[in-house]
């Protein structure tokens, strides 16, 4: 099968990628800037642009499937319009050309920030409304790539949207958000943690329902890629028991890191680093759902998300053998 992918150069596209050489699919993969993740792979790089039409063309002429992936992500509202722009416009392009090249199957990746959070007391399931104004940036501009596929599918297009939550494991080259916070829990740069968490699924097991959705996933339908809600003390401690190292357990109160906010901004201009934390990682680690139901996703692409304790081993051996922790 000819499956074409944007995004590839990222942590699920990594991992899409090499999984769909080894059942023996041809893959195009599309990049923005570079590909570092792609260099040992037998992939035909596309490079482009998702805001310019133009460039999508020659990734989707002649494939079977496309994984739209491509997204910019921020925690840090979106200053320059970019994260609405590649999010929502890009993904509207990437459906147009889609149309035009008349491919057969169009998977859309959006994100369970897509989803309103609130009633945390209730289950997060695919009916749950997506935000609108009240969400931040990135999550408005999910919902809106989300909405846009739906309507296309009205249209005629044959296409479905995957949301994952917090994306977690082997291989992660860049590496991405998560793998970065793995790596300085890791080396002490964290020096205390807030209350909350996240719900962690495996990188590859939301490649596997990636790939079950080509044949399994039924048009129209949102599937919800959920792993097991850890809060951040837990996900560190699990850190120190796969590894021997001490890690930070020091809890401090929401209210208090929100005090510190001004400060650790004007750091990161000073020194001109990305922030420890900003007000939306904040937000999302106290108020993020922790009762996503991934029910639909288990019965129909026979997903099947392994224990966050495994997959941080898995990752940890990883960062070491690739030299990115000692």
């Amino acid at each position: 099968m000819k499956i074409a992918i944007t995004g590839a150069n990222g942590h699920v596209g990594v991992n899409l990628c090499k999984t769909l050489l080894k059942q023996g699919h041809q893959v195009k993969a599309f990049t923005h800037f570079h590909n570092e993740g792609l260099k040992d792979l037998p992939v035909t790089i596309i490079r482009g642009d998702l805001l310019e039409k133009k460039s999508i063309f020659p990734l989707l002429t002649d494939v079977d499937v496309v994984f739209h992936l491509a997204a910019k992500i921020s925690i840090m509202g979106d200053p320059d319009g970019m994260v609405a722009r590649i999010n929502a416009e890009g993904t509207r392009n990437m459906i147009a050309t889609a149309m035009e090249c008349k491919v057969k199957r169009f998977i859309h990746f959006s994100s369970i920030h897509a989803f309103q959070q609130h009633p945390q007391s209730e289950q997060l399931d695919e009916t749950r409304p997506l935000v609108e104004n009240e969400g931040f940036a990135y999550d408005r501009s999910k919902a809106a790539g989300e909405r846009a596929v739906m309507d296309a599918v009205k249209n005629g297009l044959d296409a479905l949207v995957l949301s994952p939550t917090a994306i977690i494991g082997p291989s992660d080259p860049e590496p991405s958000l998560i793998g970065n916070a793995v790596i300085d829990i890791y080396n002490h740069k964290i020096p205390s943690l807030v209350p909350g968490g996240y719900d962690w699924v495996d990188v590859r097991d939301v490649v596997n329902a990636a790939i079950s959705a080509i044949d399994k996933g039924r048009t129209g339908e949102k599937y919800l890629l959920s792993g097991h809600w850890h809060s951040l003390q837990e996900f560190s401690a699990l850190i120190q028991l796969h590894t021997g190292r001490k890690t930070v357990n020091t809890i401090l109160p929401i209210w208090i890191a929100r005090v510190g906010l001004p400060f650790i901004g004007m750091y990161s201009k000073i020194s001109g680093t990305k922030p420890l934390y900003t007000s939306e990682s904040l937000t999302i680690i106290s108020e993020g759902s922790r009762m996503i139901n991934n029910t639909k996703a288990k019965r129909e692409l026979n997903f099947n998300p392994r224990p966050l304790t495994e997959t941080l081993k898995d990752f940890l051996n990883w960062l070491k053998a690739n030299g990115s922790i000692q």
